[in-house]
């Protein structure tokens, strides 16, 4: 099954793949359900109410668990209504219908709500019986399997060359060329009027049929541009990207700006191709970290249609997991969440409001030190230790021998919460995942099993932060709070462990620790990861064992150490670098090379004593960048800054960087936002124009020019990141580095 959405008032269109190769468009009928609760005095005077609203078909009573924190069944009112779209206007006519009236599973997703009815999911094998307009389905398939196989997916990339008049492209200019390469096969459409070379792109399409349709951009830019085109060119009406004849629409929407996890996020508007899947590169998470075989394994595991997938948030698609799994349990999925947080003294605050267990690293470069790390921490401790939302401090369990560590809350022993139920599955997988890949023989094999594992971490991951999330729909703070306390216990036990076994805990965070001792065995080292394995119920396993590792100081405190800012090399060869400028996504590419061959020397080093005798040869990597800066030897590309945006560039008070870059760009037509990414050279980090000081990427030409200062002092501040605990503050480095220039040029 490939693509599935509703195609009109009480039926959906399934798109399936069929052995032969066929592509077959289905319709089966589908009538969306919602759920009333209440007071039966209440639910009676709904009945009434019922039979005047027109989007209604049928209602009935039915035993469903109306609240999921009580877990027992009630007689709640079935209401089946004729259309998705029509279920909001239906829930706010009856909202407030009695003052005991609770609405549930108002706003389930419709596809997500068909699949979970039909007990299928996306790229499933299965037979389908089509008779008339309905559809049975006879499953081959498991959702739990590994070795699933999926079909042949023919996938097209789709790429618009605009003859843009100024710098930055705009709806009003005209198509210069299409390109569209498909089975290793490149066509360019770059003759006749912009109406033909969209007609012929459209027949292109409709000739070569792909599933998939690649874009960069397609949703902010790609597809509103070609439609707006199309309508200057009297054929919108014929652009039709997807299998069914639904044309693309020529209105510009705006996306939306979030906050999530402490950052601005941006997300382009949909752009839907119905019965083929529109991927949209610069509009995907999944796709981006884990491929197309990660955005695979996620739709299947979690039952989220493709095309949302590839373009929603984690957290989006890993909440269908527990939708699913309340609607496999006949449970009704709130509406509207209204579980506060357990109130709490100040004193149960400072015991329960901890986070994470940290040891701070011991500054400095280390030799033989070993990493081991826990594998899925929090999920597993969720699913092992029964941690949900209607788990922890469950009224029916008080005197509960399940009991969170430091707080003493009491967890039920009467049911499993939904999130373990909905997790184990998940955990499960990604461990058969991980040992298949370790086990395959061929690259391909590997490659596929470890994107798919690292789909399901993303997972495993989310699901934790969403306990604590205020909007998650089986979420609560006292939950996640409990998770927190048992991963502390477990680091604890496991810091007891290796100590009593002669290690020392160099550092340690949250759910890794680095250890050391004199001459420590690999078997050592697994004997150990065995021990806390049986003593916690956690895996822990060797991520390597590091010839040198240098944990680095603050910025700001030479003294005071961070907890996430370090590199060093494996004993395979292996560089590991986290939290400097070699890793971070907004550092010029000129910077970021230069740490990263400055790391690259450093590892050619056995120990610290060698690494010492190297740092000379690292620096003269700096002098030679600062040398090739300083003669014009740079390509402008590499002195790139990216930076997010926090909100709209006409709402920054100050003439931060990023907020001039994205006004030239306002000043150029384009709509920037928060959340969103620009791109920019500086130019004159002093000049007294704000507009003057660096220049948006867009607007490059062979006539900008770079701040050479400012790029020298980023070189220099990249090399006393990494330097610092040897001695190379930034006035050292820029005297070693300005000495040495001056030196070379005597020679000369």
């Amino acid at each position: 099954m490939l693509d599935i959405y509703p195609s009109g008032p009480g039926e959906m269109a399934v798109w399936i793949i069929a052995e032969s190769g066929e592509r077959l468009r289905l319709s089966d009928r589908f009538y969306p359900k919602i759920y009333a609760s209440g007071a039966a005095a209440d639910l009676s005077r709904l009945e009434e109410q019922l039979m005047t609203v027109d989007s209604v078909v049928r209602w009935r009573y039915v035993e469903k668990c109306a609240d999921f924190m009580d877990n027992r069944k009630s007689r709640v009112l079935e209401i089946t209504v004729t259309d998705h779209r029509g279920i909001p206007h239906v829930a706010r006519q009856l909202q407030g219908f009695g003052e005991s009236i609770r609405l549930r599973n108002v706003d389930v997703p419709d596809a997500q709500s068909y699949l979970y009815d039909r007990g299928i999911f996306p790229l499933a094998f299965l037979e389908v019986d089509a008779q008339g307009n309905r559809l049975a389905y006879r499953l081959l398939d498991s959702v739990e399997s590994v070795d699933y196989r999926t079909p042949p997916l023919k996938i097209m990339s789709l790429r618009v060359v605009v003859a843009a008049e100024r710098k930055v492209p705009s709806f009003k200019d005209p198509i210069g060329s299409i390109v569209l390469e498909c089975d290793g096969e490149c066509t360019v459409i770059d003759g006749g009027d912009e109406g033909e070379k969209i007609l012929r792109m459209i027949e292109a399409v409709g000739e070569k049929d792909p599933d998939i349709i690649l874009t960069d951009g397609g949703d902010a830019f790609l597809f509103p541009y070609l439609a707006r085109r199309a309508l200057e060119n009297g054929v919108l009406n014929k652009l039709a990207m997807g299998r069914e004849r639904v044309p693309l629409r020529a209105e510009k929407r705006r996306g939306t700006t979030f906050f999530s996890y402490g950052r601005v996020c941006y997300k382009a508007p949909t752009h839907r191709l119905y019965g083929r899947i529109h991927v949209d590169e610069a509009n995907t998470f999944i796709y981006s970290a884990c491929g197309l075989d990660g955005l695979i394994e996620v739709a299947r595991t979690c039952r989220v249609p493709l095309h949302k997938a590839a373009r929603a948030s984690i957290g989006s698609i890993m909440s269908s997991l527990q939708l699913y799994q309340a609607t496999k349990d006949g449970i009704l999925i709130p509406w509207k969440k209204g579980e506060p947080e357990n109130f709490k003294s100040g004193r149960e605050l400072i015991v329960a409001d901890r986070g994470g267990y940290v040891f701070e690293p011991s500054l400095g470069i280390h030799d033989g030190v070993t990493e081991v790390d826990f594998s899925s921490m929090y999920p597993t401790l969720m699913a092992k230790r029964n941690i949900s939302a209607e788990t922890v401090l469950c009224k029916c369990c008080p005197d509960s021998k399940l009991r969170v560590p430091e707080l003493g809350y009491n967890i039920c022993e009467k049911r499993e919460g939904i999130v373990p139920r909905s997790l184990k599955m998940t955990l499960e997988k990604r461990v058969a995942y991980k040992r298949l890949r370790d086990d395959a023989k061929d690259p391909e094999s590997r490659r596929v099993y470890d994107r798919r594992q690292k789909a399901l971490k993303w997972i495993l991951v989310t699901c934790f932060g969403y306990l604590g999330y205020r909007n998650a729909r089986f979420g609560r703070v006292d939950a996640h709070i409990a998770v927190c306390a048992f991963a502390r216990d477990a680091l604890l036990r496991t810091v007891r462990i290796a100590e009593e076994r002669g290690f020392e805990v160099v550092h340690g965070i949250v759910d890794s620790l680095w250890l050391k001792k004199e001459g420590a065995s690999p078997r050592e080292c697994s004997e150990l990861c065995e021990a806390v394995y049986g003593e916690t119920g956690v895996r822990l396993s060797v991520e390597g064992r590091y010839r040198w590792i240098v944990f680095l100081p603050s910025r700001m405190h030479a003294a005071v150490p961070v907890l996430n800012r370090y590199y060093g090399v494996f004993e395979s060869g292996k560089i590991k670098v986290r939290g400097i400028e070699a890793v971070r996504r907004d550092t010029p590419p000129l910077i970021r090379n230069a740490q990263r061959e400055m790391i690259s020397v450093l590892a050619k080093a056995s120990d610290s004593e060698a690494f010492t005798e190297k740092i000379p040869e690292s620096i003269e990597v700096l002098r030679g960048c600062a040398e090739k800066l300083r003669r014009g030897e740079i390509d402008i590309r590499d002195l790139i800054i990216a930076k997010q945006l926090s909100m709209r560039p006409d709402r920054y008070a100050h003439d931060v960087f990023q907020a001039i870059a994205a006004k030239q760009l306002t000043r150029e037509g384009v709509d920037v936002s928060g959340g969103q990414t620009v791109r920019y050279v500086v130019t004159d980090a002093d000049n007294s124009r704000p507009m003057e000081r660096v220049r948006v990427a867009e607007l490059i030409d062979s006539e900008t020019q770079f701040d050479v200062e400012e790029y020298s002092e980023m070189l220099i501040l990249a090399g006393a990141n990494i330097l610092s605990p040897f001695g190379y503050d930034e006035q050292k480095l820029k005297r070693q580095i300005v000495h040495g220039m001056r030196q070379t040029t005597l020679n000369l």
